[in-house]
Formats: C-alpha cells, structure tokens, sequence
C-alpha cells in the first residue's frame, strides 16, 4: 500500500513538473520573420530605421540596395522629393539642385552632368526606389545588409546611445517573456544598442537591425556611448538683419494704390520693411500677375525702408486648395513661377520676396515645401530675403513645415490674426492675448526665435448676432450649424473706426483680461453685437510677447488700419 502511494505522489509529481515545465520553460518556437518585417513577396526587402520596422518598401538590384521613396521622404531625408507627374528626383542644395531621371545613371546639378556606377533611380508601378547609397551621399546615415530574409538596417541617429554587452548566449523574442517567439540568437560577448527598460526585459536593438526583448539578467555594462559618423551637412545661410525688423503689409489692389507710399510710409515711425501685396499667381501653370512698381521700390529706399514684395495663392488668378496643388505638385510650374518671381523682384528691385499661400492642403504639403525650398535657392543666389507667412500652429495645419521653413527661409512669420475669422459661426476676438502666445511659443518650437516675426493685426471684427428662427433652427437639424442658437455675421474696421462704431453705439468698453483687450456688447434692432478692440492697449501686450520671446520682429496687418498714436508705441519696442 505505501510503495502504491508513493508511486500515485510520484506520478502527481511528474505531472505537476510537466505542467510546470510547459509554463515557464522558455519558448524555442520562431517567429516567421517574413512576418516581422511586413515581407509579403519574393524580391521585397525588410527595412529598419534606428528602433523602427517599417514598410518593406525596399528591393535588391545589382548589389545595391533601393528604398521606396516614402520611406525615404517620412524616415530618412524629407529634402528627397519625388514628382511622378513629370518622373524626376529632386534634391535642394543650399545653392543647387540635384535632379535624376528614372533609370539614369547620370544626375545634375544646376546643369553639370555627373554620373554613378549603378542606376540611381527606378520605377515599378506608381512606386519610385532610390539607391540607398545615393541617400547616403547627402544624409548622415549608415546601413547594413542581411539575409534570411533580406532585409536592411538603417541609422540615422547619432551621439549618446545606451549599448550593454550579452553576458552569455541568448535570444531577443518578440515580447518580453519567455514564451514569446524567438526573433534572433545572441551570443555572449554580443553588443546591443538598448532601446527602453521594463520590469525584468529590456527592448534592445541588434548589429542587424533585429528589434525585440531579452532578459535583464542576460546583459551587463550598460553604458552610454558615443556613437557618429563623419559626415559634412549643408549649410544653408541665412540674411539676417542686425535691427528688429517692423514690417508692414501694404494691402495694394491696384497700380493706383502705389501712389500712397509716400503718405503711408510718413504716417509711420520705425517702420523698416513693407510688404505690398503686388503678386498674384495668375494660373495653375505658375504665370503670375503683377503690379509691382519700381518708382514705390525708389521712393522706399529713399526713406532707409526695404521692400519684400509678397506673393499670394488667393484672390487673384487662383484661390483654391485644388488649385495650389495642381500648381505645386508639377516642377515645371513650380519652375515657371519662381523664375518669373525672381525677373519681377530684380525688375523693380525689391529686397525680399514674402510667400503668403493660404491655400495648401495636407495632401499638397511636401510640393509647397519643396517650392520653398526651390525658392530659397533662387533668393540665396541673387541676394534677396526670403520670408513666409504661417498660420498659428495647429494640428490641422502642420503641412506647411515650419521646421523645414526655419532651415531655408530667412524668416518665418506668425499671422497672428483671424482666431475668429470672416464667415466664424460664433463671435470672438481676432487676436486675443493667448492666441498670439501660442503662436509664439508652438512656433519657437520648430523655429530658432531670431528667425520668427510676430504678425499682429491693426483691425477688428464687429460681430453681430441674431437669434434664429423656429424654422431655421429645424433646417440646422442634423448639421453643424445645430449647435448654435443664433445666426453670426461680422465686418472688418480699421483701429479708428472700430473705435467711432463703439462711440456711435453710446456704451462703455471693459478690459477683457484673458482677451488682453477692451471689450463691448450692446443690443439693438433685436440683435447683439460685439466687439474686441485692437488699441494701443492690446497691441502694447502683443509687442511686449515679442520682446519677451526675443524674436526677430513684428509685423503689421494692414498699413492704413492703424491709429496714428499705435505707431510711437510700436517705435518703442523695435528700437
């Protein structure tokens, strides 16, 4: 009976090991690597880039490696730009430009023939493969090439990176613990770049570009160490000015409008750059339409004020998102509209070209980029300062690239303006307190500070506000417009008259704090209106921003809107 017994426990004990066993006893399945790296077809290589598997957008030709455009555009060299309208590589050199045709050998730039030994560009559908070692010849990265499968490790970071050695053989899984599949086999003496630390796993990085777990156990020396590459980056100069620059737009309609140069700009102190609006891009073939005039040019001069003439998307020949996009996104345009940009500049002798485009879409942010960068290299060569109107920073508008900008710009300037625009559904200022700040200091997150020009407006809105009818607010059912119980409409007044609108409405205005401007509401003819004022007061608060930031200027919207007090304010803080 007890030999039974022990027998019935050792068998229960042998189970109980088993089970244990197939628990906690480390995984030996391996993981489909094909899987791991997105390989779905024969001739597709798997990519990484520093700690991320990507796309498997790559391919194996002649012993060199090609990577899909995107894959290069969105992890390794933005400036890579790729027009499948009209089948050319483009690159921007501070002072140059690269261009390759598909499956050349041979690439230019600015019109000199060189040459490679493998072809630089292919096609295969709508998909665009460059040579990685093309790439390399203009971006500070290292690869390395392996097999089973093939696939190819990209780095493009550099410096302090956290590395530890394998102490004895071991392997990465997929997860952290040791029943996830198997990626890879370590082995002792092994280094691993150390990618994040959790509880008992750590998230590393192989030689081979393979990233998954080990233990914590299984490393040791973790250090940080200085990892880089010899390479020599661009350098893209800049013109800038040794003054705080106080530019104002000068909103010129027609070639009449010239003539008032002389009286606005005696109107103003410490004014050092107009802006007349004078370009119009005509069509979407890149011809423009111009008033610009050489005399206004002459008369400025004379007056130690420089000119950026300014150039727009919109209410001239073209004024939509589709529109700009069929302009931007074929070189040739793009080509056609810089050179007569240029020729107009050096006719009438302007010092600067500012890009006011307000029409640009998510899908047409790589070819306005690109146009900016185009442009940058005309305006370096011919000694004129290149400036760019923005938005304040959204997340709906990151397609205009302020970090790129901030590069190959000289300037980037903040509208500061339209918080509550033309056309809101709801009433608000247009430039309150806060949405300049924000402006600011999203901007100086991507652009250095004495590179950014805060644009601030000399009008306003008078907002009127009518409640809507039983039957309006049944069509509104369903739409947008349901939650709002009034109708809302506004029209834009200078300094002055806002001013005289509030005298004539008979009421009192009140420090709005938050706004950071004075404040009025009164009803009449069963409707109510407001207004935020732009005074010497609201605009003293934006300025002070700008001096607070240490920026490289103001900017005004627009000249002739203004009080004449505003500008001894202004002179006070630009000097």
């Amino acid at each position: 009976m007890i030999r039974f017994v022990l027998l019935i426990i050792l068998i229960i004990a042998a189970i109980a090991g088993i089970i244990l066993w197939k628990r906690y006893s480390p995984s030996k399945e391996q993981y489909d690597m094909k899987k791991y790296y997105g390989i779905e077809k024969d001739g597709q290589v798997g990519i990484t880039v520093d700690n991320k598997v990507v796309e498997a957008e790559g391919k194996l030709a002649g012993g060199k490696v090609y990577v899909a455009y995107n894959i290069v555009r969105d992890y390794i060299n933005s400036r890579f730009y790729w027009d499948p309208n009209e089948n050319v590589l483009l690159y921007m050199l501070p002072e140059d430009m690269i261009s390759v045709d598909v499956g050349s050998k041979d690439y230019s730039i600015s019109k000199k023939k060189k040459s490679e030994d493998y072809v630089i560009l292919k096609t295969e559908g709508n998909t665009a493969y460059i040579a990685l070692d093309f790439v390399q010849q203009y971006t500070n990265i290292d690869y390395e090439v392996s097999n089973n499968p093939d696939h190819v490790m990209i780095r493009t970071k550099w410096g302090k990176t956290d590395v530890a050695t394998v102490k004895k053989n071991t392997q990465v899984r997929y997860q952290g613990g040791v029943k996830s599949p198997v990626l890879a086999e370590l082995k002792k003496k092994d280094e691993v770049t150390v990618v994040e630390s959790e509880q008992n796993w750590k998230k590393v990085r192989t030689a081979d570009g393979v990233i998954g777990y080990v233990k914590n156990k299984t490393l040791k020396n973790e250090e940080k160490k200085n990892i880089t590459r010899k390479f020599e980056e661009q350098d893209y100069s800049n013109i800038t000015k040794d003054y705080t620059i106080n530019m104002a737009w000068h909103n010129v309609t027609n070639q009449d409008a010239n003539n008032a140069v002389a009286q606005r700009i005696a109107q103003t102190k410490g004014l050092t750059t107009l802006a007349p609006t004078w370009i119009h891009v005509a069509d979407t073939n890149g011809n423009i339409s111009s008033i610009a005039s050489a005399d206004y040019v002459s008369y400025a001069h004379k007056q130690n004020v420089e000119v950026w003439m300014t150039v727009r998307d919109f209410d001239g020949g073209i004024s939509s998102e589709k529109e700009s996009y069929e302009l931007l996104s074929y070189t040739s345009r793009r080509e056609t509209l810089i050179t007569q940009l240029i020729a107009e500049a050096l006719r009438v002798g302007v010092d600067g070209i500012n890009v006011d485009f307000e029409k640009i879409s998510d899908k047409c942010g790589e070819h306005y980029i690109e146009f900016i960068r185009e442009l940058s290299v005309k305006c370096r060569q011919n000694g004129l300062v290149l400036s760019v109107d923005n938005y304040v920073p959204k997340s709906f508008n990151t397609q205009y690239d302020r970090k790129e900008q901030g590069i190959v710009a000289d300037y980037v300037v903040i509208m500061g303006y339209d918080e509550y625009y033309a056309g809101s559904p709801e009433a608000g200022p247009v430039s309150s307190y806060n949405y300049v700040k924000e402006g600011i200091t999203e901007t100086l997150k991507e652009v250095p500070a004495e590179k950014v020009i805060s644009g601030i407006p000399f009008f306003t809105r008078l907002w009127k506000e009518t409640p809507k009818t039983e039957e309006e607010l049944k069509s509104d059912k369903g739409t947008d417009a349901e939650q709002y119980s009034a109708t809302v409409e506004s029209d834009a007044y200078g300094m002055d008259n806002a001013q005289a609108i509030v005298k004539q409405a008979g009421v009192d205005t009140t420090w709005d704090k938050k706004a950071g401007q004075n404040y009025a509401t009164w009803e009449a003819d069963g409707s109510k209106y407001e207004i935020w004022l732009e005074d010497s007061k609201s605009i003293e608060e934006k300025l002070k921003l700008m001096k607070k930031y240490k920026l490289a200027g103001t900017a005004e919207w627009s000249l002739g809107q203004e009080s004449s007090d505003i500008w001894n304010l202004i002179q006070k803080y630009v000097n």
